[in-house]
């Protein structure tokens, strides 16, 4: 029976990384394409550099400088709509949550079956109506977009809180408020430092969505006056709609790496965050 057990484990870990590989493969394409020529990228996309078509980090340079919006001006307003709302996701929606989980009431379990839709109902629904709305609220630039990004967000994240908060204990909330701590406090001092493992698993599945995000504010900002990576990445095109291939990679593998390098180092928290979310609820 343990070496059936031992065979089947070796399948599996044989798929995996083969299916590893298989979602590895286009990140692979864009690091080796963002180092060749143009000409090259197009006539012979799956071909490692060579001494012809290697260009060193030229395709990288011209990332950086290309058209008339400067990357790292996108790269800023990319960073502060995504830190912006990721704070904003994870403060309101662990407070939101903890309301919901200790305060059973009708309007709170309300509130808590519309977040669960709105993470059922598709973007492309509300998209037009959203659009109209941020116009006239003034929620089209890169300080304000984050509120709208909490709406959109908040679903997932109450859904994760509320089922790690319902397994906390809730006498260490009692002995709070007998120490004379009030709601603001109890949530701040105690509950909130108890959710670290979800609060660092929403944080990195919020952030990797916001800042890969292409349709929101595509719809929402102003493009003639702020764009994020992902909209620059569109308009990095030369004369009659020309797209410089190099530079398109160059700049994709510059927006992708610090969501790697964050994902690296806090990957184990996202399973041990799930796994706490699942205890209850």
């Amino acid at each position: 029976m343990k070496k059936s057990n031992g065979i089947a484990g070796k399948i599996l870990t044989a798929f995996f990384v083969l299916l590893s590989l298989f979602w590895l493969f286009p990140v692979f394409e864009v690091v080796i394409n963002s180092f060749k020529e143009n000409a090259f990228v197009n006539l012979e996309p799956f071909a490692l550099p060579t001494a012809e078509s290697f260009v060193g980090l030229a395709n990288y340079i011209k990332g950086l400088t290309f058209g008339n919006y400067p990357f790292v001006l996108a790269a800023g307003y990319s960073l502060l709509i995504t830190v912006a709302s990721v704070a904003l996701i994870l403060v309101f929606c662990a407070m939101s949550a903890w309301y919901i989980a200790r305060v059973n009431s009708t309007m709170s379990k309300i509130f808590y079956y519309l977040c669960l839709i709105s993470m059922i109902v598709p973007f492309q629904m509300v998209m037009f109506t959203l659009t109209f709305t941020a116009d006239k609220l003034n929620l089209n630039t890169p300080w304000t977009i984050p509120v709208v990004y909490l709406g959109f967000g908040a679903g997932l994240a109450i859904f994760m809180f509320l089922g790690f908060i319902k397994s906390l204990p809730l006498e260490i909330e009692e002995a709070a408020a007998i120490d004379g701590c009030g709601p603001v406090a109890t949530f701040f001092r105690v509950v909130l430092p108890m959710l670290k493992p979800t609060l660092i698993s929403v944080g990195i599945l919020e952030l990797m969505w916001v800042w890969n995000d292409y349709l929101l504010p595509y719809l929402v900002l102003d493009r003639t006056k702020f764009m994020t990576i992902p909209i620059l990445v569109q308009y990095l095109k030369g004369s009659y709609g020309t797209v410089d291939l190099g530079a398109t990679m160059a700049v994709i593998m510059m927006s992708i790496i610090p969501i790697i390098v964050v994902y690296i180092f806090c990957q184990k928290h996202i399973i041990k965050g799930v796994a706490a979310g699942a205890v209850k609820g």
